[in-house]
């Protein structure tokens, strides 16, 4: 079970409660926020939202978890609830639910966080003139069509071919030239981006906030290509080029990846929630239109990948076991979510590197 899964979970949760008359609550909130817990909590993720209802259902937080925690407890995939602290809900899920997170996304694929929530949505996305601008633009695009959404694009000038050849630009962006109070307008780059190719070009446009001005002709501009660890672009590409020479080499010694229950340890922690978060990811820089969002999550998800790798084929001797095959799904859930978040940044998942 997802973060997202969870989360509209705990919202059914709550509309059945009110549908029974055991919460009086006007109007329901759209969402569920469910997170890893805080100091004091427990289990797997925690939701206050039984601190929200409170004053609108007119009873204490702790009464209004008990009546959601009962609801909860007979939800499959939902092992135990805890309720803690003033009225927060600890939620643990049951002991397969880390290969369940990893079928699931191998089950989706690169369109792990599609959803169609923005379905019969078309927001109207207008960029300035600008190759910061339209590149921002299309990304944001991109994700929202992840969403269901179907944008509607337009630009202040006719795109430079540079920008359709070398950046990726879409060639037939309609041209407005009105005054608009929604147009994006990042920071622009301070130098002609198309030197550094596509994939460089698009993630020194796309990782810094629009609000941050982007290292593009500077001291700092050389790193978009530098092969080495302290250019984000690289971990995350290599990252996902190791997932699938993974899956090549276990191939060579005749085992498969299996999803499975995972040994608990410091080199799968991380990453577990770090992909069950990817849905979440995708929504929000669908809301914010802000890819440096999913930008910085495909880094968070590389980084959190590299302790696992050297544990995933066996050593010396050692015949594949269960443990290997479920290590190896989820090193290659790892390189699909990294797959396809580049997608969605419009930027290239080499599978050598």
């Amino acid at each position: 079970m997802t973060p997202v899964e969870l989360s509209r979970t705990v919202l059914h949760a709550v509309r059945r409660a009110v549908d029974a008359g055991e919460l009086a609550v006007a109007v329901l909130p759209e969402r569920v926020v469910v997170a890893p817990p805080g100091p004091g909590g427990c289990g797997d993720y925690a939701t206050n939202v039984a601190l929200q209802l409170a004053r609108p259902a007119g009873q204490p937080a702790p009464r209004v978890a008990e009546l959601l925690r009962t609801r909860l407890l007979r939800t499959d995939g939902i092992s135990d609830v805890v309720v803690t602290g003033p009225g927060f809900l600890n939620i643990s899920l049951d002991g397969d639910a880390d290969g369940r997170l990893v079928r699931d996304i191998l089950r989706a694929g690169p369109r792990y966080g599609h959803t169609d929530t923005l379905a019969g949505q078309a927001p109207q996305l207008h960029a300035a003139h600008d190759a910061r601008a339209v590149v921002l633009m299309d990304a944001v695009a991109r994700v929202l069509r992840s969403q269901g959404a179907r944008p509607r694009l337009t630009c202040a000038g006719p795109p430079e071919d540079a920008w359709v050849r070398i950046l990726g630009i879409p060639s037939n962006v309609p041209v407005d030239t009105g005054t608009r109070s929604d147009t994006l307008r990042p920071v622009p780059a301070p130098a002609d981006p198309t030197p550094l190719g596509r994939d460089a070009a698009r993630w020194a446009l796309l990782q810094p906030a629009p609000h941050d001005r982007p290292h593009i002709g500077d001291s700092q501009s050389d790193q978009h290509l530098a092969q080495r660890e302290t250019n984000p672009l690289f971990r995350v590409r290599y990252a996902h080029a190791r997932t699938r020479a993974l899956l090549r080499n276990a191939a060579d010694l005749g085992f498969t990846p299996e999803p499975g229950p995972l040994t608990s340890g410091e080199d799968t922690q991380g990453l577990l929630p770090t992909l069950a978060d990817h849905p979440r990811v995708l929504a929000a820089t669908a809301a914010h239109r802000a890819p440096d969002r999913l930008a910085r999550h495909l880094v968070a998800v590389a980084d959190a990948l590299a302790p696992l790798l050297p544990s995933v084929l066996p050593l010396g001797d050692e015949k594949p076991s269960a443990a290997h095959r479920a290590r190896l799904a989820l090193a290659e859930a790892a390189g699909t979510v990294l797959a396809g978040g580049l997608t969605l940044l419009g930027i290239d998942a080499p599978e050598h590197l």
